[in-house]
């Protein structure tokens, strides 16, 4: 069975109502999902592998749709404006989106999706973390991913793509890989399920079909080009970058709809300005917003990614904590949310726009154990050169480096700023081994 011709709106309404099937009946189920940071590329890889791969699937499809899967709580939507800004282009609203809410709660997880009714396809990266790794980790059954290989995924995945490679954003991966299935899609018109099933075309609104293509498109092109800085980051962009984007305005421009109002720049300025919206968010939210946990056998390592410097969270927290300093309050809501998740070693990543208009970052990085301080100091040593680590001080003079009572803190600035947080982490877990 294939899945009929839709919308984005009404493929999400038909994973949700599929996800409930399969839960109430014990019925296979394959799953699409990010990462837990759940950031802009996560979201729009799941959504997109598993829209067009539901309408034009493999014939021994494990189950007969594909339900993409944000790896947060439905309360974290609300986090990321970028989400919010993105969902008008795309004709959806954050109420359509499957987060972790929807699934069984965990005392019963297993009873209700019995590991062996599932198969997970991994996007924007390979290995599945956290509860959701502890049961279903051996049935990952796909993946593909921009970020180290992890060797946590089977090497013969059969129908579905193992492809772990370099680019800019994982959404351009997943476009290449998904775009002639996109292609047989789209010439197929509105009832293109069956019509795929029987080996033929049917005739359908074929300019309503653009228009889903367009939005399908769009939902797409706003990670690559955010995660490209609008392809000109040459530290980030690669070809598979530049292919998809040639491939997706291609779609949204054959869209009379679009065709004429449409600006790829100005597309992404709106979506940019979106994802640097923080000023309203309390702290705590600032540093949940884009985070990710890795936890190797024991030892929990913390990153929080941010697009403002450390000035701003300095000051944000003053705000919050009114009676404290700004540096006592900074220093503790970061202490409080580490220790909180029990983390070894915490850092935060920041990225500014210097008053001469450079892109510039920030690394601070926070060890709280033995294993920890110990890692945090090889890292330093090991790192230094190739991140371009250099001495930091606030505007005001401040610096936080600290080294007593059971702590081990510096903070950097990053001169070698090509490098993110997928070679940072890793860097890190380096250390931790």
């Amino acid at each position: 069975m294939t899945v009929p011709r839709n919308s984005l709106r009404g493929f999400l309404a038909q994973a949700r109502a599929a996800l409930r099937t399969a839960i109430d009946s014990n019925q296979k189920i394959t799953f699409v999902i990010g990462n837990e940071s759940s950031d802009l590329d996560s979201m729009t890889c799941s959504i997109l592998y598993a829209y067009i791969r539901s309408m034009v699937p493999p014939r021994n499809a494990f189950a007969p749709i594909y339900v993409p899967i944000n790896n947060i709580p439905a309360s974290g939507i609300q986090l990321r404006p970028e989400f919010l800004e993105l969902f008008k282009h795309a004709n959806i609203e954050s109420r359509h989106l499957l987060t972790l809410d929807d699934l069984p709660e965990l005392p019963v997880l297993k009873s209700k999706l019995p590991p062996e009714n599932t198969k997970w396809i991994l996007v924007d990266h390979n290995a599945l973390q956290g509860q959701l790794g502890k049961v279903y980790a051996e049935r990952v059954g796909g993946v593909i991913d921009h970020h180290d290989e992890e060797g946590r995924v089977p090497k013969e995945t059969g129908d579905e793509p193992r492809i772990v490679e370099k680019s800019g954003s994982c959404t351009s991966l997943v476009t290449n890989y998904l775009r002639c299935s996109w292609d047989v899609l789209s010439s197929l018109g509105m009832s293109s399920g069956a019509a795929y099933a029987q080996g033929g075309a049917l005739s359908g609104d074929s300019t309503v079909a653009k228009v889903w293509d367009a939005e399908a498109a769009q939902l797409g092109l706003a990670s690559i080009l955010i995660d490209t800085a609008n392809l000109q980051d040459n530290s980030k962009t690669t070809d598979h970058d530049r292919k998809a984007v040639e491939y997706l305005e291609a779609r949204i421009l054959t869209c009379p709809k679009l065709a004429a109002s449409f600006d790829r720049t100005k597309f992404y300025e709106q979506i940019d300005a979106a994802r640097k919206d923080i000023g309203g968010m309390q702290l705590q939210n600032i540093l949940q917003k884009d985070y990710k946990l890795w936890d190797d056998r024991g030892q929990k390592l913390g990153i929080s990614s941010v697009v403002r410097n450390i000035d701003f969270l300095r000051k944000k927290a003053a705000e919050e904590a009114k009676a404290q300093s700004m540096d006592e309050a900074f220093l503790g809501a970061l202490h409080g949310f580490a220790t909180e998740r029990e983390l070894d070693l915490y850092s935060v990543m920041t990225t500014s726009t210097s008053a001469e208009g450079q892109f510039q970052r920030e690394l601070l990085v926070w060890a709280f154990s033995e294993v920890g301080i110990a890692a945090a100091k090889k890292f330093a040593k090991d790192s230094h050169d190739e991140l371009g680590l250099e001495e930091w001080q606030s505007e005001d003079g401040t610096a936080f480096d600290h080294t007593d009572d059971g702590y081990w803190r510096r903070v950097w600035w990053q001169r070698n700023v090509q490098h993110s947080r997928k070679r940072v982490a890793p860097l890190l877990r380096e250390a931790m081994t």
